[in-house]
């Protein structure tokens, strides 16, 4: 059996920015992924010069074989209408992909990495947690997304019960030919919202990959959605006729809708794992680089790793994040029967696209980065 402080389960960035964060804390830490690295890892992708910074990340640096598209304007809509375009003139955030991303991060962990390794039991014994009849620590931290098996530890875990957000998407390196007829533009994401309001779809362009996906809190309908949400996007030009494979499809919890707790006696949840994706974009990114600085500070002043001990964490969370009541409490505050006529006439408006839609719901351009050793 080999002996850890901690274990974290899941190696994407919440996992590995823990980790990286305990490095100098005395803490033995061990990392598990079910996948090995560069992994797979189809996402929207951007993520905003506040992670960046909170990261340390130089950008020269990241840039050179890695894809780092600046991004200054957003074109935004509703489905059905014409889209409104902003110019922020300064980059306002990076296009990245995930699988270089993540594996980035995880590059920078020097510690033990256990990758290519499925969990598969998590048995209390003696105060600790065993982990595959082969590693044991006293602290588990679950960070291995909304499906992570430490998650199923705690309350009820991932399940019907909750009101996830599913998404479909696909990202591919276009031939010379897609790119040259292929009006989106990479320094320019468009999201489109769905009449219903009930989820939102994606062209993001990043040098000559281009990623697009549609997501939605309720599921049944996403195939649909997302099928007319293409065709629209192929007739009128905004991406090649031709795409190859299938949508992949993932689920993730907002903030706002989550109940997931977040600590119990040796348990910490973090990033998606937790159910912390922001509520009105979905970004997950910035929430779990924050999430594992957060739970990093708990985990280096800790006496021990009860779970009484450990609430200091879920009390740095809602401070950060809000309480996820006053979170749920935060949308378009208007009656349903005007709902619809009014975002109608809102995705029209280049001020509320511009300071609410992006800058605000997408960027949270009024939150200053996370001060925290990297």
């Amino acid at each position: 059996m080999d002996y850890y402080d901690l274990i974290i389960v899941g190696a994407g960035p919440a996992g590995s920015t823990l980790a990286s964060a305990l490095e100098n804390s005395g803490k033995k830490v061990l990392i598990i992924d079910k996948q090995d690295f560069p992994r797979d890892k189809t996402c929207a992708g951007w993520v905003t010069p506040a992670v960046m910074d909170t990261l340390k990340i130089n950008l020269e640096e990241y840039g050179n074989g890695r894809t780092l598209q600046p991004i200054r304007r957003f074109r935004i809509g509703m489905m059905g209408q014409p889209a409104v375009e902003n110019d922020h003139g300064d980059v306002v955030s990076y296009g990245i992909r995930r699988c270089e991303f993540d594996d980035y991060l995880l590059s920078r962990v020097n510690g033990p990495k256990q990758l290519a390794t499925p969990v598969k039991p998590i048995v209390r014994k003696d105060g600790n947690w065993v982990v595959n009849d082969t590693w044991e620590a006293p602290l588990i931290v679950g960070a291995g997304g909304h499906f992570c098996p430490v998650a199923r530890l705690l309350g009820d875990g991932p399940g019907g019960h909750e009101t996830v957000v599913a998404a479909k998407e696909v990202e591919f390196e276009m031939t010379p030919e897609q790119a040259s007829v292929c009006e989106a533009r990479g320094d320019t994401p468009e999201l489109w919202f769905c009449r219903d309001l009930k989820g939102y779809a994606w062209v993001f362009r990043k040098g000559n990959f281009l990623n697009i996906g549609l997501g939605r809190e309720d599921n049944h309908k996403l195939t649909g959605h997302l099928e007319a949400f293409v065709e629209e996007m192929k007739s009128t030009g905004r991406i090649p006729q031709d795409l190859p494979g299938r949508f992949k499809g993932h689920a993730y919890l907002l903030y706002a809708h989550a109940d997931r707790p977040l600590v119990d006696d040796g348990v910490m949840l973090v990033g998606d794992a937790a159910g912390l994706a922001y509520t009105q974009s979905g970004e997950g990114i910035r929430p779990a680089i924050e999430s594992a600085l957060l739970a990093a500070d708990v985990i280096r002043q800790a006496a021990d790793y009860s779970a009484s001990s450990l609430q200091i964490y879920g009390d740095a969370i809602a401070e950060r994040f809000g309480t996820r009541a006053t979170e749920a409490d935060q949308g378009w505050q208007v009656p349903d029967w005007v709902k619809m006529p009014l975002a109608s006439g809102l995705m029209r408006s280049h001020w509320f696209t511009r300071k609410v839609v992006t800058e605000k719901w997408f960027l949270h351009q009024e939150v200053p980065p996370l001060q925290a050793a990297v």
